[in-house]
């Protein structure tokens, strides 16, 4: 696209109980007609990846927040710029579905947090080099290898719904050795969802960046002394670096040749024609 250049990308989440994800949903849709991206509305909130020209992001940044048909909902919610070469996405669809992240445990949701486990960007860069501290990174092996906090462990999953049986396999001696779990993913979103369980049916003492990895690179000038390499993005722009522009990174390059993860490369060319 002729215009990429002039596009940004943003993202967001927010657990929020909604009584009519369906009606949330509809207003969406129109409030979208000049962007595109992928918004998820559930029961337990919102979560969204949306690509436009910035004034249009503003304006649906703004909408979202003060929207009637919200009910102040969305208030106070926070969103992560990045930049971009490439056209991040071609078409804009709403989807309503039963959760925001597909956990794999019956009755978990991300409304529940006993207590506030979020570490500002700038505490993070002290608490993950305590020794009392195992950092583990919250997404798909594959991302991890494309880039990562330095020290951060890669737990070997290839589906989010797989995470919960690598913590449960580790709590105990985690616990034995006093260890705090800090853990991190691209936004936020799949450490919401994880850090009540983990605490309240678990009992691991939990911290999570607040934001993700998007918003570390956005208050860190200097997130490359702590991260190696680039973060994989859900959209055709593929892989940011620490100062959020887009690199040359390309899907074949991200997802590798394992052909356990063929169907990612497929699907990534599949989902979203060019445009």
């Amino acid at each position: 696209m002729s215009d990429s250049a002039a596009h940004e990308h943003s993202s967001f989440y927010k657990f929020v109980a909604l009584t009519d994800p369906e009606r949330v949903a509809v207003r969406l849709r129109e409030l979208c007609a000049a962007l595109g991206g992928n918004v998820l509305v559930a029961p337990e909130g919102i979560s969204g990846a949306l690509g436009g020209l910035p004034q249009a992001l503003d304006e649906f940044e703004h909408a979202l927040q003060n929207d009637p048909v919200f009910e102040s909902a969305f208030t106070g919610m926070q969103f992560k710029r990045s930049f971009c070469k490439t056209r991040p996405f071609t078409l804009c669809k709403v989807h309503v579905k039963p959760e925001l992240v597909a956990f794999g445990l019956e009755g978990v949701s991300g409304l529940v947090d006993p207590s506030d486990t979020h570490v500002s960007p700038q505490d993070w860069r002290e608490l993950i080099q305590r020794d009392d501290v195992v950092v583990i990174d919250n997404r798909n092996s594959f991302e991890w290898k494309l880039g990562h906090f330095r020290g951060a462990v890669d737990p070997g999953v290839r589906h989010f719904r797989d995470f919960p049986a690598y913590v449960q396999a580790h709590a105990q001696s985690w616990k034995d050795a006093g260890k705090t779990v800090a853990m991190y993913c691209t936004g936020g979103i799949r450490c919401e969802k994880m850090g009540g369980w983990m605490q309240d049916a678990l009992g691991l003492k939990v911290a999570q960046l607040d934001g993700g990895i998007i918003n570390y690179f956005e208050q860190m000038g200097d997130a490359d002394a702590d991260w190696l390499g680039e973060c994989f993005v859900f959209d055709k722009r593929i892989a940011i670096d620490t100062h959020r522009e887009e690199t040359a990174t390309t899907a074949e390059q991200a997802y590798g040749d394992d052909p356990a993860e063929a169907w990612r490369l497929a699907r990534a060319k599949r989902l979203d024609p060019a445009g």
